[in-house]
């Protein structure tokens, strides 16, 4: 599991650690760190040019005992000054070893930009000469390694609403901050390097799952296993009009852990889908349901929020959102929005939810009590609890039409399997992901090649 940290633990846990050490102690182990991951993202270290931009604080100070390390394996070091307040024994460190303070017109022909700017304690923004020289680093193509976090970015909340720095790639110290993990802040920060300094920090408010994690969750069936035992799912999916949505869920559910399938809905529709998929039944006792992608016309509210009051765990996908409300107990209910429904949902604009997706995850998770896993770049996951997870392994090839449909179906086999809507959403966005990856290899995918590519994904997991 990686684990993301609030600020605020970060900088309780840092206060603890230092109360331990000699002074400057845990500000050269993440100056060491920087100085070594630098010099592998440029593959060597001397005759390199590096620019450090280097604002107030110990984020500056850590850029400058790197530069200073940097300085001594043979690289031209320029420190550019963007406060009168810089780390006074970093900037020393520096000159001591052969590096200089310069201007920024330097940084035209850097090989890297260091980015001391301002560090996790910062607002979201970057004064008028810090932008300045970044956009010079961007203008000219020279690439900004980010220290800690990426300037400007919203650390806790993964926003960008105002200017930031858009690294390369961050060099990170002791866990990982939420920026990390969720858009659009994650879209700045590159590649994420961790450096271990020694921090103990509590349990994360914000996790993402990694293949050993998912290996550990996923139901895996047992000898004495029927198809019963496995988990039976209901799939109430597509329509007359939206007959695809139903197939391509269905593939899905069929990819995932469980024994059996049940499918309710037009004849014609079910027509289709045993056509795609003999081994599908009708209606029946289930564990779980899937309910909404592609119901179009055919909604019918009534009967979906039976099905939500019932005990059986729900995945509410799609249309089947409409009949969400903030009534009754539905914490076995994991809903499924992209960004638009869940603006709709909370009645605000779109635009608004993408530019802060934790907190507007968390915000329908409170209301509407149930899990919601807020589909995206970086899928969130958000239990009423307020636990989050995140999954950062998804290729843009993802985002194309039916693969909504994939992970409904997908979701739907691991509640009736047994999992809990937070596990089902995190496991379930962790595989469609790991099947895109494996069906896209770089190039554009369907839906339907995504869900083929589930088996395998999987297979390849829990081996």
């Amino acid at each position: 599991m990686r684990n993301a940290h609030t600020v605020e633990q970060v900088r309780a846990a840092e206060a603890e650690l230092m109360a331990k050490l000699p002074d400057g102690t845990l500000m050269q182990r993440a100056a060491t760190g920087l100085a070594v991951a630098i010099s592998n993202f440029l593959g060597r270290a001397y005759g390199a040019r590096v620019v450090l931009l280097i604002g107030s604080g110990d984020n500056g100070g850590d850029a400058l005992y790197a530069g200073a390390n940097l300085a001594r394996r043979g690289a031209q070091v320029t420190a550019v000054l963007l406060s009168s307040k810089a780390h006074e024994s970093g900037l020393e460190a520096l000159r001591v070893a052969g590096g200089r303070v310069g201007s920024s017109d330097e940084i035209r022909t850097a090989d890297v930009v260091v980015d001391g700017i301002v560090g996790i304690g910062g607002r979201p923004g970057l004064r008028a000469d810090a932008l300045a020289a970044v956009q010079l680093a961007e203008q000219s193509g020279v690439p900004i390694v980010a220290v800690d976090t990426p300037s400007g970015v919203d650390v806790d909340s993964g926003g960008t609403p105002e200017p930031h720095v858009r690294a390369a790639f961050t060099v990170t110290f002791g866990t990982h901050k939420i920026c990390h993990f969720i858009d659009p802040a994650a879209s700045a920060c590159g590649p994420v390097h961790l450096v271990d300094i020694g921090l103990e920090v509590p349990p994360a408010p914000v996790q993402a799952l990694q293949a050993r994690d998912v290996r550990a969750l996923y139901p895996v069936p047992h000898a004495d296993s029927d198809k019963y035992s496995r988990g039976v799912l209901g799939l109430m999916v597509g329509s007359t009009q939206y007959p695809g949505a139903a197939v391509i869920a269905t593939t899905g559910a069929l990819a995932g852990p469980v024994g059996m399938v049940r499918y309710v809905g037009p004849d014609a529709v079910a027509n289709a889908v045993r056509e795609a998929h003999p081994e599908v039944v009708g209606a029946g006792r289930v564990q779980a349901w899937t309910i909404g992608s592609g119901l179009g016309d055919e909604l019918d509210v009534p009967r979906i929020r039976e099905l939500l009051d019932a005990e059986e765990p729900v995945v509410l996908d799609a249309d089947g959102l409409k009949a969400l409300d903030e009534s009754g107990d539905h914490v076995n209910v994991l809903a499924t929005p992209h960004a638009g429904e869940l603006a709709r949902l909370l009645g605000v604009e779109r635009e608004t939810v993408e530019a802060e997706r934790l907190k507007h995850a968390r915000l329908a998770a409170e209301r509407f009590d149930v899990t919601v896993l807020l589909k995206g770049s970086t899928t969130v996951i958000a239990a009423p609890d307020g636990e989050i997870r995140v999954n950062t392994n998804a290729t843009p090839w993802l985002a194309t039409a039916g693969s909504g449909d994939v992970l409904a179906g997908l979701c739907g086999a691991l509640l009736a399997a047994g999992l809990t809507p937070l596990d089902a959403g995190a496991v379930g966005a962790y595989l469609h992901a790991a099947a895109a990856n494996v069906a896209a290899d770089g190039a554009p995918v369907t839906s339907m090649n995504v869900a083929r590519a589930i088996a395998d994904a999987t297979a390849s997991i829990l081996r």
